[in-house]
């Protein structure tokens, strides 16, 4: 059974997400203040955390703030009014795995929930190991989700870690566009294949020496990506 974590301080959308949550047959945990699912999604371990962006004493952007600061990893779907775009953005950049904006339809936030889950699983499954990868300055430490250049951490989204986990998984292996939204996206993205162009370019801009002559993460021409598999040290 899925465990999931809501934090919403409007009692009627927290309501309706516990019973939709619960016909999914997931174990829901509801609060409605900032502080307290702060201390609860760092004390207890989830599979996904639905968090409010605005809540009293802490708000959500703190919240994913610190969540990913003590390398809580568990995926974070962000609820954001109209008038939040600004936040929007930012909540996706210090660590929110996807958004809705209010008002949405139930619809929708079930596919996105179980779009999510789903994803992990394919993850999970397509990875198949979290052991620790070495690769000439590269370092990625699975279990904490910390990549180092050269000794020296490198801030990755969670989108770009799990990118560039999931090549360095497998190098050689040529993942085409189409292939990596639905693993790290799902499905509900197909159409995008610009977004793992959009991310595959800033992940190269934080890893590579040279970005129009990459050591890593390499273009198969007319295909998708792969992980450099010549790289010895």
């Amino acid at each position: 059974m899925k465990k999931v974590l809501v934090i919403e301080d409007d009692k009627s959308i927290a309501d309706l997400l516990e019973i939709h949550l619960k016909d999914l047959k997931c174990e829901v945990t509801t609060t409605m203040d900032g502080s307290d699912g702060l201390k609860i999604a760092t004390t207890d371990q989830f599979d996904l955390i639905v968090l409010d962006l605005m809540l009293p004493k802490v708000d959500g952007l703190e919240i994913c703030k610190e969540v990913r600061r003590k390398d809580i990893y568990t995926p974070i779907l962000m609820l954001t009014s109209k008038s939040e775009e600004m936040d929007k953005v930012i909540g996706l950049e210090v660590g929110a795995d996807d958004y809705l904006t209010k008002p949405f339809s139930i619809r929708e936030f079930i596919a996105r929930a179980k779009a999510i889950l789903r994803r992990v699983e394919a993850i999970q499954k397509e990875i198949g190991s979290d052991a620790d990868i070495q690769v000439g300055d590269l370092s990625i430490e699975a279990s904490k989700r910390k990549v180092s250049l050269r000794g020296e951490r490198i801030d990755l989204t969670p989108k770009e870690f799990d990118l560039l986990h999931l090549l360095a998984s497998h190098p050689g292996k040529t993942y085409t566009r189409e292939q990596l939204l639905n693993i790290l996206w799902g499905y509900q993205y197909n159409g995008y294949e610009h977004t793992v162009n959009s991310h595959i370019n800033r992940l190269r801009s934080k890893i590579e020496s040279n970005i129009s002559n990459p050591q890593y993460i390499l273009t198969s021409w007319g295909v998708g990506y792969r992980f450099n598999e010549e790289i010895t040290e």
